[in-house]
């Protein structure tokens, strides 16, 4: 999400915004070859994370998130944006999701980072989805709070009450102004959502409108102070592959920007059924194989996707 701030560059940036931008670009190796790697397709395909690391949290901020002392790292976010010909789509890949992880046998999407970090993940979903990971973007619990509040809040809607005591959830129907902290407890609620992880992923790609309707506005693009506050704190969260340049990011941005408008498309990937039990694993969301093969498919091959696989 945080990544949507990057178009501001082009809108109101400059030459030295964005050489200076492109100089605070953290990188990490995050993609390899390995045999068996699915073959380039057509168009690009960024793979999306966000982190539930705690290990930059003091014990004050730990509580005040509600993301406990866990030191495990696994991803509460994962999503692939592909853009081509027919425009940019968002897919995401429920945290539940129950995958083959390479060396690990089959477990829950998320768990991959924690196995392996961004590669060992790249490789789940390039396993997974049958599509090649060209680019990595990465941010943490943390810098996704502290984007959030550069903005000084985001606005957000409820058609229902949402109270999830693990989250730290609890608002009312109805829209309001949320700071960073509260903005991580409405998208990670689950536990009190009748839809549980899928629920989760959609007030995912709602939070996504809201950042990028905030960091659009003229408050933000038309106040030098605050535009450059927002930039810094946004590149200081954000950690991309090796060979994402600011060139990438900056069109990986205008994609993510037209879904966020409503100018593409977004979905997840679809579900047999969720709340299946396994063994030693727990509650797992198992895809509906010929619904995700038919989607991941339509994208390596940059077709329009199959309206079926909407959502």
């Amino acid at each position: 999400m945080t990544l949507l701030v990057l178009v501001a560059l082009v809108v109101a940036g400059g030459a030295w915004l964005y050489v200076s931008a492109g100089r605070q670009l953290q990188h990490v190796d995050a993609l390899g070859e390995y045999a068996g790697r699915p073959a380039a397709g057509k168009g690009t395909n960024w793979l999306l994370v966000g982190t539930d690391s705690r290990t930059a949290l003091t014990p004050e901020q730990r509580d005040e998130l509600h993301v406990g002392n866990n030191e495990v790292q696994n991803t509460d976010t994962i999503m692939v944006l592909h853009s081509g010909e027919h425009g940019p789509t968002l897919v995401s890949l429920p945290r539940d999701s129950y995958v083959p992880i390479p060396g690990h046998g089959s477990r829950k999407i998320n768990e991959a980072y924690a196995d392996g970090g961004p590669q060992l993940l790249t490789r789940t979903v390039e396993q997974a989805t049958g599509l090649r990971i060209d680019r990595y973007a990465e941010v943490n619990f943390l810098g996704f709070v502290q984007v959030v509040d550069a903005l000084d809040g985001v606005r957000l809607c409820l058609d229902a009450r949402l109270k999830d005591e693990k989250s730290g959830a609890d608002f009312p129907a109805g829209c309001r102004r949320m700071n960073g902290a509260e903005a991580l407890a409405f998208v990670r609620a689950r536990y009190a959502d009748p839809e549980g992880d899928l629920g989760r992923v959609k007030r995912q790609r709602q939070l996504l409108g809201a950042v990028a309707e905030e960091m659009a506005a003229p408050s933000v693009l038309l106040d030098p102070d605050r535009f450059q506050r927002v930039l810094d704190t946004s590149l200081a969260a954000l950690v991309v592959d090796d060979g994402a340049d600011m060139a990438r990011v900056l069109d990986m941005g205008w994609s993510m920007k037209q879904i966020a408008g409503g100018g593409g498309t977004a979905t997840t990937v679809p579900v047999k059924r969720p709340g299946v039990m396994v063994s030693g694993v727990g509650s797992v969301l198992a895809w509906n194989e010929s619904g995700a093969r038919e989607l991941f498919g339509a994208l390596r091959h940059d077709d329009r996707i199959p309206t079926s696989g909407t959502k």
